[in-house]
């Protein structure tokens, strides 16, 4: 529920613009003292790894294939459970879980030979409560054998 002032200050704004603009001046002093009392400023801070604003974590660039954790760049379905098995890690170092994705956003590579791969892995990590998720083809990435890449926003209490 609003504070009581931002509530008045925005029907007297609304009023105000209704009937052309009489004693604006004073209502968007008004208007302007309410919403600074109101006003959110997102602090950015590292969470070991996502990046957290508020209740939101955001984790970006996972991707499918690292040499460091498997020599060979495997398939997409290796791929899928690689990146989402260190998105689990990273939202587990910072308070929150898989079960707290809110969105999810992957860039695939060839998407007509790999979405069904893919979408079979993809679901065995979130099995249900399914995060909203968007995807884009793309032709590659920096490096070779990479076939995915995915950015999520998971909150945290």
């Amino acid at each position: 529920m609003e504070p009581k002032t931002t509530s008045n200050a925005r029907r007297a704004l609304l009023r105000a613009t209704l009937l052309g603009g009489a004693g604006s001046s004073a209502l968007f002093a008004q208007s302007k003292l309410a919403q600074a009392k109101m006003e959110w400023t997102p602090k950015k801070q590292s969470a070991g790894g996502p990046i957290r604003s508020g209740h939101l974590l955001f984790l970006s660039g996972i991707g499918g294939w690292y040499p460091e954790r498997r020599p060979k760049a495997g398939d997409i379905k290796e791929q899928t459970s690689d990146a989402l098995t260190i998105m689990k890690e990273s939202l587990a170092k910072a308070g929150s879980s898989l079960e707290n994705v809110l969105k999810v956003q992957v860039a695939i590579v060839d998407p007509e030979k790999n979405w069904d791969a893919m979408n079979d892995t993809y679901n065995t990590f979130f099995t249900k409560d399914r995060p909203v998720r968007s995807y884009f083809g793309t032709t590659g990435f920096r490096r070779p054998g990479q076939l995915l890449q995915i950015d999520c926003i998971a909150y945290v209490d």
